[in-house]
């Protein structure tokens, strides 16, 4: 909150009551972000178009523009700009190891976590990496141990941030009591909502500034939709060999979206 309210009293300092600095400042910020994944993107894979195609759908789809005319969602354009320069600086330490390289992407990190805390599953991120773009496994440069040692620091300031966003929103009355949410209604609506992400990635539509929580999901929704998450799953883990991509892409979606998903529910 404080550094939130910090940032605001900055712009109101430099801009007035303007808001038209404010949104090109979001622009402005997004344009670098989008830039920051094409560059992890061609250094990772070394393929041009597919890179150019990925940045281009984050820099135009509405799912991210809408955080870009929001200018109270600042901190959402600076997480995925720190998103992306740590995986492009990760990539570069694992390329060419040096200590002022890993030192750069735990930086990146570190200005991610303090913009939102929706950074805390990059470390999982990595670890993906590794599997594919980097395929650092198939010549077996490096052991599940030491790919995780490596990234320690990294989980460190994760879970730091975890308990620090977790106490403060506890104690703001943010987090709500499984009395108001129980565990079986908040699964439920996890495993709908990650098919409705998936929807309005296709079709954009509906999109609003509220989205009320569900108490009435139909339970074979969340039946249907929890069996096709574990099977498509498990599937792309068998052909995990023959299609690495798919199978980090889908693990990538699941995982990221697990602070933001309703199991630990914020607000209403």
């Amino acid at each position: 909150m404080g550094t939130s309210r910090s940032k605001r009293l900055a712009e109101t300092a430099l801009f007035g009551m303007r808001s038209g600095p404010r949104h090109l400042t979001n622009v402005l910020l997004h344009a670098l972000a989008a830039l920051a994944l094409l560059a992890f993107l061609l250094r990772a894979t070394g393929a041009p178009w597919p890179s150019v195609f990925v940045a281009a759908m984050f820099a135009l789809h509405p799912l991210h523009v809408e955080s870009v005319a929001w200018v109270s969602e600042r901190k959402d354009v600076l997480c995925a700009l720190f998103w992306f320069l740590t995986l492009w600086a990760y990539v570069r330490w694992v390329q060419r190891p040096a200590p002022r390289r890993y030192a750069l992407a735990l930086l990146f990190f570190c200005l991610g976590l303090m913009s939102k805390p929706m950074m805390v599953t990059l470390p999982f991120v990595l670890l993906l990496v590794d599997i594919w773009p980097l395929r650092r496994w198939e010549p077996r440069l490096i052991s599940w141990r030491a790919a995780v040692r490596e990234k320690i620091p990294f989980f460190l300031l994760s879970a730091a941030s975890s308990a620090v966003t977790f106490v403060a929103q506890r104690s703001s009355g943010a987090v709500k009591a499984a009395a108001v949410y129980p565990l079986w209604l908040r699964l439920e609506n996890a495993a709908v909502s990650y098919f409705v992400y998936i929807g309005k990635t296709i079709w954009p539509g509906g999109l609003a500034v509220f989205h009320p929580y569900r108490h009435d999901l139909p339970w074979w929704q969340a039946a249907l939709a929890g069996a096709a998450i574990l099977a498509i799953s498990a599937f792309l883990l068998l052909r995990i060999r023959s299609w690495p991509y798919l199978a980090v892409g889908w693990l990538w979606f699941l995982g990221v979206l697990v602070p933001v998903i309703g199991v630990v529910q914020a607000g209403r």
